[in-house]
Parts: structure tokens; sequence; C-alpha cells
């Protein structure tokens, strides 16, 4: 039986990807931050609450770290805890860049002296290429980012490239796009667009606000892209690949999809100039034919698939509330 080490285990992507390490026999090890509460509600959601181990963990204690690998014996550990909001990264940069960092560093270093043949993934970001000249982004397109989130994820992408390349350790990187799920937290975009669309619909509210709907994205499905991060760490060799859709959709289009299936009209949406980001992608879409050739990952469905699937599913839980 093989151990999973899983930080932010009790977010949206740690949730399925625990579900599915289970499914696959593996012992799971779920890191829960001491310092703060932990939402178990979204393991309760996949069947996997009662089959994870859950531990005690400061990622930002080097000592902490190395206990807790010291004490699980991983043969992988998947890298998911992070400061993840672009919004929240403009105001709190340097907490952004510490939380986003020192972490990465303290299990590449605990890795390098006391679990070599442990194997790592790293959850990075699309939002590392910022304002790029060219689509879609492939795996060697280079950075160009332009949010505190974005800058400290470079420096945590390069810092698991360094100690790859450096100490010859399994270490690679998911540079994963928008995914989403039921579990995503409330305060994302595709979330807050279902739940205040569902709210309009039912009488209890009149408009949704919402920033810059102009801009596109990647849309993909959680469930679908936790897989691909397994498949990194099985591969003879380490190497870093986009997990994306490969297509991308404005965000108005998204908006207008949810609204017409619950019949609502669009004058219901109101643009708070408020809501704008102090600096903003216009478009951004990656190319998946890598990750679909080498890690023998499939995935066809659209960002309105995407959409359909969170509404089918938030309603139906809605009436088994």
């Amino acid at each position: 039986m093989k151990t999973a080490l899983i930080t932010g285990a009790t977010g949206q992507d740690g949730c399925y990807l625990t579900k599915l390490l289970l499914d696959k026999g593996y012992r799971v090890v779920g890191l829960i931050d001491p310092t703060r509460g932990s939402n178990l509600s979204g393991l309760k959601y996949v069947g996997a609450l009662n089959r994870i181990e859950l531990q005690n963990c400061d990622l930002l204690s080097f000592t902490d770290v190395q206990r807790i690998i010291l004490q699980s014996e991983p043969d992988e550990i998947y890298h998911l805890a992070s400061q993840s909001s672009v919004a929240e990264s403009f105001k709190s940069p340097a907490i952004t860049m510490h939380v986003n960092t020192r972490p990465v560093i303290n299990l590449l270093e605990s890795i390098r002296t006391i679990a070599k043949e442990t194997r790592l993934y790293h959850a990075s970001s699309s939002e590392m290429y910022g304002q790029v000249k060219q689509l879609p982004i492939s795996e060697t397109t280079l950075f160009r980012p332009i949010s505190p989130y974005a800058v400290s994820k470079v420096a945590a992408h390069q810092t698991v490239s360094c100690y790859r390349e450096s100490y010859d350790l399994f270490a690679v990187s998911g540079i994963l796009f928008n995914h989403e799920s039921i579990l995503r937290r409330e305060n994302f975009f595709t979330r807050k667009l279902i739940r205040e669309a569902m709210e309009v619909a039912a009488g209890k509210k009149e408009t949704i606000q919402f920033g810059n709907l102009e801009v596109k994205r990647d849309f993909g499905y959680a469930p679908n892209y936790v897989e691909a991060m397994w498949r990194m760490l099985q591969q003879d060799r380490p190497y870093d690949f986009l997990i994306c859709s490969g297509k991308s959709v404005a965000l108005v289009e998204l908006v207008e999809h949810v609204f017409k299936r619950l019949n609502i009209d669009v004058d219901r949406i109101k643009i708070d100039p408020g809501l704008f980001r102090p600096s903003d992608i216009p478009d951004i879409y990656g190319t998946n034919e890598m990750a679909k050739r080498k890690l023998n990952w499939s995935y066809d469905l659209t960002a309105i698939d995407v959409m359909d699937l969170l509404l089918d599913e938030t309603m139906k839980s809605k009436k088994v509330d």
C-alpha cells in the first residue's frame, strides 16, 4: 500500500484527490493547519472523511514538516495548500508571498535531507503567465506575472524546478488553469454566480453584481484535473505539465447561460467597477496536448458543460437539504 501526504486536503482539489487515491488503495494522510479552523464538509461530501488520516502540521515550520514526513513515511506528497485568491494577494502581498513559498522550501528541504525517494507534486497556477503575447500557452511559454499571487506562484514553481535539477529529486509542478466543482469556495466566480443566480430565481434578491465579465478564461472540471496530478507522479521521469481544457470563454457567456437555464432576465446583471482588479488578463487559455500524450490523460468537457454539471449538482444538493 502506497502512502500519500496531502497538504490542503480539505480544499476542493484535496477532497477529490483524497477520494481518488483512497479508491486506488492508498493510505492518505491529510494535513490540517493547527492555527486555523478546518472545514471538513468537503471530505464528508466525497465520502472520504472516515477514511483519511488527518494530522496537524504547520507548513511554515520546517521542524513540523520534517516531523510529519518522518512519521507518515509518504511515497508521494501532493502540495495543494496556498493562499489562492488573486484579489486577496493585492491586499496582503507579503503574507501571500510567505505562505505560498515557505512551505514549498520546507517540503523540498525535508525530502532532500530525510526522504529522497519521496515524490512531490506542487500545484502551480496559470496566473503565472500574465499578459502573454501568444495563445495558446504551452509548457515553453515564459512567465509574466501581474499580481502578487502570480509572483508568489512563480517563485514556488521555480524553486521546485531548482531542487529537481540540483538534487535529482522527483519533484514536479502541475500548472492548472481554472478548474471548478461544487466544492469550490463560495467567493470564487462560478460558485458566486450559481449561488446568487439561484437566489434571484427564488425572489430572494433583485440583481447580481459582477466585476469585469469581458475577460476570458480556460475553465475545467476539478474531479478530472486531480487525476492528472496523480498521473504526473506515476511517470518514469519528472516533468511539469499544463492541465487545462484548451479553450477560453468570456465570463459573460457563463453568466448568460446560467441565467437562461434559470429563466432570469439578463438585466439583473449589474457591473460594479469597484470589483475590477488593479490589473487583469483579457484572455488566457492553454494547450493540453502534452498532458494527453505523455500522461494518457483524457479531457473533453467545455466550460458550458462544467457550468451545467455545477448547476445540476447544486440544485440536487439543495433538494436534499
